[in-house]
């Protein structure tokens, strides 16, 4: 029985000591009082309290926390009534003011974050608060973190997940919206075929050009081509000109070198006289000495005609 005894006491003291050893692990953080009051906050790593005096009043997650708060009613500064939620990320950076700051924390968040939202949306008109959601989310978040700094949170940032305006203006809106998308279709339409229509110009202006480049080649080909046959032809009677004024001067020549007499050159002269005879002229000046020979040949032929 004793042996019973023994056994049971130890078991309890080493429950009590095993109790006493905590393991605060990652990113969490445990808040410790004695005898009812704060003491100390317990970090990540091996702790040790002592048994019926303290005792863990808080564990607290250092971590973002986000909380997606329901749709609030709000009214803008025009008078029209939206519903708006919201989402909150968070995160604890004094797990003593969290643990006594405030009763509960979370719902301290969402009515302080319903509260400032009003204010906000209460400043601005429907078209101001649809197109500012940017200016929203900082003005809350900054509000916020103020706020809530007392409590040892920090507010990271606060986004406006959903704005839904009122039936009637829904509809106004996606009526504006699809007369918004119409018009854009019929200014591509309308850019399309204008695209169109400047590529078909541009087809015919690119046509014409290369008519007119082709018709111009052509024009300078012909032109070549009767300049060539101008030059051709002036070259051909340059070069029979110049072969009858060779033929001449070798007639010449052989007639110098031949020496002829004085009849062989009365002669020629005749045969000269003879050719000019024979052209258009309406006067003719026949030298001293072609009249002897002439009227010697008409002589000669009268003693020809007696006998």
């Amino acid at each position: 029985m004793p042996f019973i005894v023994l056994a049971i006491i130890i078991v309890i003291v080493l429950w009590i000591v095993v109790s006493c050893i905590k393991i605060v692990p990652q990113a969490n953080a445990m808040v410790i009082e004695r005898l009812g009051g704060y003491l100390t906050t317990w970090s990540v790593g091996l702790h040790f309290k002592v048994p019926f005096i303290d005792r863990v009043a808080r564990r607290v997650s250092l971590k973002e926390q986000v909380v997606d708060f329901p749709p609030q009613p709000v009214i803008t500064k025009d008078n029209v009534t939206m519903q708006i939620d919201t989402v909150v990320y968070f995160q604890i950076t004094d797990p003593k003011l969290y643990a006594y700051g405030v009763e509960n924390p979370i719902m301290a968040i969402e009515n302080l974050t319903a509260t400032t939202l009003r204010n906000i949306i209460g400043d601005l008109e429907l078209d101001e608060t649809l197109t500012s959601r940017e200016t929203i989310n900082t003005k809350m978040r900054a509000t916020l973190d103020v706020a809530t700094d007392p409590w040892g949170i920090k507010v990271n940032r606060v986004e406006l997940k959903n704005i839904i305006p009122p039936k009637a203006i829904q509809d106004a809106m996606e009526k504006q919206m699809k007369a918004e998308r119409e018009r854009r279709e019929a200014i591509l339409r309308a850019e399309g075929e204008k695209k169109s229509t400047i590529l078909v110009a541009e087809g015919n202006k690119e046509s014409a050009i290369l008519d007119a480049e082709a018709e111009k080649q052509a024009a300078i080909l012909r032109a070549e081509a009767k300049r060539e046959a101008t030059v051709k032809e002036a070259e051909g009677q340059a070069e029979a000109i110049l072969k009858i004024q060779q033929a001449n001067a070798d007639g010449l020549r052989m007639l110098r070198e031949a020496a002829p007499d004085q009849a062989v050159l009365q002669l020629k002269s005749l045969e000269a006289f003879a050719k000019a005879a024979d052209g258009k002229a309406t006067k003719i000046i026949i030298p001293s000495e072609i009249q002897g020979i002439a009227g010697l040949a008409k002589a000669v032929t009268e003693i020809a005609k007696e006998q």
